[in-house]
């Protein structure tokens, strides 16, 4: 699982019990968090009714997001200011900005939710690895070239860092706060994904690359490029290559149960699904003009895909790859997670 999924074994325990959109006498609830890169908020949106329930405000540039395993706690990184901005999750408020050593990009929470690892976007590039007990920029990891996306694996083991300059894909001892190794590719890292194996360890990262439609795949033990496929093209529909950044694909998720990819796709506007390990294609559907980020609810069962040229979250069944439902959001949305949030 990814984006927010870091909320680790509380949502693994959500998954088996079925429970969503909320955990039965837990006091916490799902919530898709989406940010607005144009714009000085966040909304929040409620999936078992697709309506924005809240807005955080007072966040100008808000990039990724994460959310604290216990459901107390918000994390944003603030591109205006450089800072982990930290919000309350009953009253949506800012209650602390924590400086960063450069402009942030992306950012995940651990699963037991002790840190929180931000990418430094700018060079000479670098993984800040906030303490989250006291809310404090602990240490500053330089890996190789300014970071676009930071992840944690779903065992907690590793934070992955991905950069867009160098090719390259960090990988960081969560123990150590070490770079343990590192694999450089044919283009920019983009947005990745994990397999894991039956024993919960890493099994391979899902990668999109810059100028590639499409999607590469790193064994985790070899630390190699063992396969990349392309998204079909769309016959019939119109190539959207106007201010998609170098980044025809953008935006990958694996399902909880690990069964099943999904990917977007710039150029068309679609999400594709492919079966998980074989990779076979289950089929696409049009989720609205530069889908940039995805994330999934607890049970796997829905994808809400930020449209960012629509100023939209596309919903989507996954089983059915159909569209649900349009949720207006804010100034072109980009990243987003799932959260579990105490009310």
């Amino acid at each position: 699982m990814r984006h927010l999924q870091p909320l680790g074994r509380l949502l693994t325990a959500a998954i088996v019990l079925g429970l969503a959109p909320a955990i039965a006498g837990s006091g916490k609830a799902v919530r898709i968090i989406q940010t607005n890169a144009a714009g000085d908020n966040v909304h929040v949106i409620d999936p078992a009714t697709n309506k924005v329930v809240g807005i955080i405000n007072d966040i100008e540039v808000p990039h990724g997001v994460t959310s604290a395993p216990d459901g107390t706690r918000i994390y944003i990184s603030n591109e205006s200011l450089s800072t982990l901005d930290v919000v309350d999750a009953k009253t949506l408020a800012v209650t602390k900005r924590i400086p960063l050593s450069g402009h942030p990009n992306n950012l995940q929470v651990t699963p037991n939710g002790r840190k929180v690892y931000v990418g430094i976007a700018q060079a000479p590039g670098a993984v800040d690895v906030i303490d989250t007990t006291t809310l404090t920029n602990a240490r500053s990891v330089r890996v190789q070239g300014a970071v676009h996306n930071v992840y944690v694996t779903p065992d907690g083991k590793f934070a992955v860092a991905g950069s867009i300059p160098t090719k390259t894909i960090s990988v960081i001892d969560t123990k150590t706060d070490e770079v343990a190794w590192s694999a450089t590719l044919s283009a920019g890292i983009r947005p990745m994904a994990f397999l894991t194996n039956p024993d919960g360890s890493t099994r391979w990262i899902f990668v999109q690359l810059s100028d590639f439609h499409g999607v590469a795949i790193v064994d985790f033990a070899t630390h190699e490029e063992i396969k990349r496929f392309t998204l079909p093209d769309v016959p019939g529909e119109t190539k959207h290559t106007d201010g998609i950044q170098g980044a025809p694909a953008h935006g990958l998720a694996v399902t909880p149960d690990g069964k099943t990819l999904l990917a977007t796709s710039k150029w068309y506007g679609e999400l594709y699904a492919y079966s998980l390990p074989d990779l076979k294609m289950l089929g696409m559907v049009h989720v609205g003009q530069h889908p940039e980020w995805l994330t999934l609810t607890p049970d796997g069962k829905t994808a809400y895909v930020a449209a960012a040229g629509d100023n939209e979250v596309s919903v989507v069944d996954i089983k059915t790859l159909k569209e649900t439902a349009r949720v207006a959001v804010g100034q072109v949305p980009k990243r987003n997670g799932t959260a579990m949030l105490a009310q």
